[in-house]
């Protein structure tokens, strides 16, 4: 949301354009980080319920394997096949080039995104909502200060917003590491 502000007055329709026809490689990043992240977590709180704290930290385990391995496997899809699918996502000619620029850098963030958002269920599921919160809030913050600089100030254009939204996304995942 933040980038679409800021890419509006930079780059202009097209821009935002692009950011439009990458979403829904975002909302796999978060469909994945749900699932895994919701799942690991409820069957942590499960069996800690259970009282087999043992069994609980295995759940954790898997879950962030499964976490770190679709992000791994998303950032590679999106790279070998960003093309095929911006097409496929709706891309005409002229917004093409934006969204293969914006991809291919937020793209290096998938594998963040997907464990920090995942990873904040289980950080929950754990008994801290409040660092949860502040990991994920984090992120963005460092995204909304990066994006001006970015985009303005280094003139980076859409490629300064695609750097800012990663470079949030790994600030939130070391907060959370």
């Amino acid at each position: 949301i933040v980038d679409q502000l800021f890419i509006g007055q930079a780059v202009g329709t097209l821009g935002n354009a692009a950011t439009n026809v990458a979403f829904p490689l975002t909302t796999s990043c978060i469909a994945l980080a749900l699932m895994f992240g919701i799942g690991g977590a409820s069957c942590f709180n499960l069996n800690m319920g259970r009282g087999s704290s043992e069994r609980a930290v295995y759940f954790v385990g898997n879950a962030i394997v499964c976490l770190i391995g679709s992000g791994v496997i998303l950032f590679g899809i999106a790279e070998i096949f960003l093309t095929p699918l911006l097409k496929g996502f709706g891309a005409p000619g002229d917004v093409l080039p934006y969204a293969q620029t914006y991809v291919r850098i937020t793209a290096i963030g998938f594998p963040f995104m997907i464990l920090t958002a995942g990873g904040c269920h289980l950080i929950r599921a754990d008994g801290s909502p409040a660092f949860a919160m502040k990991a994920m809030v984090m992120g963005a913050i460092i995204n909304i200060i990066l994006d001006p600089i970015f985009i303005f100030l280094l003139k980076w254009g859409i490629a300064g917003a695609a750097w800012a939204t990663a470079i949030g996304q790994v600030v939130s995942f070391a907060m959370c590491a």
